[in-house]
């Protein structure tokens, strides 16, 4: 017990000295609120989400402010080098390309990448099959680099979109045939409401880790240390103490998922 209580005083005071790096105590961090369950927003315009949740806890682990600034999922790295905020926490996963211009914290859940298309359309993630086929995909997303590398060359027609919402609807009018998206935003954000119930997770999940990664990670620019540290120490400390494995239960149930 002894050992776990100077192990948090470590965690807040860490944190505390990264924040204090920042604007008068505050942790800055850039999200895209398009893309539940990990980061949507409220009907009131309040944000929400498991990736929220996790942000706002390392904050509170401290008692320093969370300041949440929104931007296009594609636009959070530049961003990130533009200083307007200090970390990204958008359900990112860690490929080699951001690796060569960002750093990464630990892991904080573990990635779950599908294909998405109508019932019965006996389409499933292989590019032979998909073959003038219309997939859409979130722009600048690991989904977007996979089948741009893996599919586009082989017939495939790859359409990006800025928020995967847009996917969604041309899913649903008819202008696509399938997304690649992460299963649990998948299932949670287009699957269980009523313009989903005509589409399903069609064949196996998609797996090729050089572009995929395994695990959504937290973005610091490089050589930011300090915020690094910190923020690597609070999810130690949020995973040590059951927080992040109650919020994943709470958003996901038994699904997980990066982009």
């Amino acid at each position: 017990m002894k050992h776990h209580r100077v192990r948090a005083l470590f965690v807040a005071a860490a944190l505390t000295a990264a924040a204090g790096a920042c604007a008068a105590g505050t942790l800055r961090f850039g999200t895209d609120p398009s893309y539940p369950p990990y980061e949507y927003k409220l009907p009131d315009g309040r944000l929400a989400g498991l990736d929220i949740e996790i942000g706002n806890a390392m904050c509170a682990a401290a008692n320093v402010k969370c300041v949440w600034v929104e931007s296009s999922f594609d636009g959070l790295i530049a961003g990130l080098q533009a200083r307007k905020f200090d970390a990204i926490n958008a359900s990112m996963a860690p490929t080699a390309a951001r690796r060569a211009v960002m750093d990464f914290t630990q892991p904080v859940y573990p990635a779950d990448i599908r294909l998405v298309a109508a019932r019965g359309s006996g389409l499933v993630p292989d590019a032979v099959k998909l073959a003038g086929k219309r997939v859409g995909v979130l722009q600048g997303s690991t989904q977007a680099a996979f089948v741009k590398a893996n599919w586009e060359k082989r017939g495939v027609i790859v359409r990006e979109y800025q928020d995967q919402d847009s996917v969604y609807a041309d899913l649903v009018n008819g202008r696509l045939d399938a997304t690649v998206v992460v299963g649990s935003a998948a299932r949670l954000g287009f699957l269980a409401k009523p313009q989903g119930a005509h589409f399903e997770l069609a064949g196996p999940r998609i797996d090729d880790p050089a572009l995929l990664g395994a695990s959504s990670v937290i973005g610091v620019r490089k050589g930011d240390g300090k915020t690094l540290q910190a923020l690597d120490a609070a999810l130690a400390r949020l995973k040590q103490d059951g927080t992040i494995g109650r919020l994943e239960q709470q958003y996901l149930g038994a699904d997980q998922g990066a982009k």
